[in-house]
C-alpha cells in the first residue's frame, strides 16, 4: 500500500519506521532538521536495544509532491492541521483511508454519532468548524495511539513504552478497509484491533491525557513521580472523575477503572509527557485538545468541572507566558 504519514514526529515517526519495513511504500511528512536527517541518513528507531533504519522511504516538508495514497496517517497534533488542510487532498482519492491520530477529542467527534449531538461543531479544537467541513468524514478512522515515544534527535525517534493502536469507524461498523489498515498495523508489529465504540477509547486514553499531561508540564515531573506523590495522584484522580461524568453523559463507557488508569501510568514509569516535552522545547502546548475540549464539552452537558477548570487555567498561562516572553523550561541542576 501507499502509506503517507503526515506528521512524522514522535508517533507518526514510530508507525512509519515499522511499517516501511514491510512491502509499503512509505512517504514522511516533516520538515526542519529532522527532514535533513532523515533524508541524509534515512529515518531510525530505537526500540527494545535494537535500531531499525527506514532508508526506503520518501521524505519531504510537501504534501503536493505527493501522488494520491490508499492510507494516510494524519499524526499532527490537532492545532496543526488548519496549516495542512489546503494540501491534503491531492493525496487523498475515492479509495483513501485517512487515519487519525490526535491526542484528546478529536473535531469528528460528533459526526456519525446519532443523537442530540449529531455533526455539532467542536469548537475548541476545530474554531468554526473548518476541519468538519473541509473534510470529509467517510474517508476517516479514529485511531488511538497508546505508544511513548520521542524525537531523541533530529531523524532519531526512541519508543519508550506501548504498542496499541487501536482503531474503528465513526459510525462503528466492523468495514473491511478497517481491518486492512488493522491487518497492516498488526504486520508491522503493533496491537491494532478493530473496536465497535472507538469514542470510549477515545475517552479512556484521553482520561490519563488531560488530567497527567498538564500536571507534568507544571510541575516538570514524569508519569511515575505524579502517581507515587500523593498529592499529585488525588489530583489526577479529582480531574479523572470529573472527565468521566461529562463522557458518560455523552455515551461512552470505561472498561478499566479510574485505579487501574493510574496504575497503568505509573508503570510507564520515568517518561515525560509529550506536554512536559513541549515545555522544555519552548513549543506551544496541546492544551485545547486535550483539556479545553473536555471544559466545552461540560458546558454543553451542563456538568460541573472546577478541577478540571482551574488547571486549565494554570497551564493556559504557562503556555502564554512561554508563548509571550518566547521561552522554553526546562528543569536545570540548582
Amino acid at each position: 500500500m501507499k502509506i503517507c504519514v503526515v506528521g512524522a514526529g514522535a508517533i507518526g515517526g514510530f508507525m512509519g519506521a515499522r511499517l516501511a519495513q514491510q512491502d509499503h511504500e512509505i512517504s514522511l511528512i516533516a520538515r526542519g532538521p529532522h527532514l535533513a536527517a532523515i533524508r541524509q541518513d534515512g529515518l531510525k528507531l530505537l526500540q527494545d536495544n535494537e535500531e531499525i533504519v527506514a532508508r526506503n522511504v520518501v521524505a519531504t516538508d510537501d504534501i503536493g509532491e505527493l501522488p494520491v495514497q490508499d492510507v494516510v496517517l494524519l499524526a499532527l497534533k490537532s492545532h496543526q492541521i488548519v496549516s495542512v488542510l489546503d494540501r491534503l487532498p491531492g493525496i487523498i482519492g475515492p479509495g483513501t483511508v485517512m487515519v487519525t491520530l490526535q491526542n484528546g477529542i478529536p473535531w469528528w467527534y460528533f459526526q456519525k454519532l446519532p443523537g442530540t449531538y449529531e455533526d455539532r461543531i467542536v469548537e475548541t479544537v476545530d474554531p468554526g468548524g473548518v476541519l468538519l467541513k473541509s473534510i470529509n468524514p467517510d474517508c476517516l478512522l479514529g485511531c488511538i495511539a497508546y505508544p511513548a515515544a520521542l524525537i531523541a534527535q533530529p531523524g532519531v525517534i526512541r519508543h519508550v513504552e506501548g504498542i496499541r493502536f487501536p482503531l474503528g469507524e465513526l459510525d462503528g461498523n466492523l468495514s473491511e478497509r478497517a481491518n486492512r489498515v488493522s491487518e497492516a498495523l498488526v504486520d508491522a508489529g503493533f496491537k491494532s484491533p478493530v473496536l465497535e465504540d472507538i469514542r470510549s477509547e477515545i475517552w479512556l486514553k484521553l482520561w490519563g491525557n488531560l488530567s497527567f499531561n498538564p500536571i507534568s508540564a507544571m510541575t516538570h515531573s514524569t508519569l511515575e513521580a505524579i502517581c507515587r506523590f500523593p498529592l499529585t495522584r488525588e489530583l489526577a484522580a479529582t480531574m479523572m472523575t470529573e472527565a468521566m461524568e461529562v463522557a458518560e453523559k455523552l455515551g461512552a463507557s470505561f472498561r478499566v477503572s479510574l485505579e487501574r488508569r493510574i496504575e497503568g501510568a505509573e508503570k510507564v514509569g520515568k517518561h515525560k509527557t509529550s506536554m512536559l516535552q513541549d515545555v522544555e522545547a519552548g513549543k506551544p502546548l496541546e492544551i485545547d485538545g486535550m483539556l479545553g475540549v473536555v471544559i466545552e464539552l461540560a458546558q454543553m452537558t451542563g456538568t460541573p468541572i472546577p478541577t478540571l477548570k482551574a488547571v486549565y487555567a494554570c497551564v493556559s498561562l504557562l503556555n502564554h507566558t512561554m508563548s509571550e516572553q518566547g521561552i522554553s523550561v526546562k528543569g536545570l541542576p540548582a
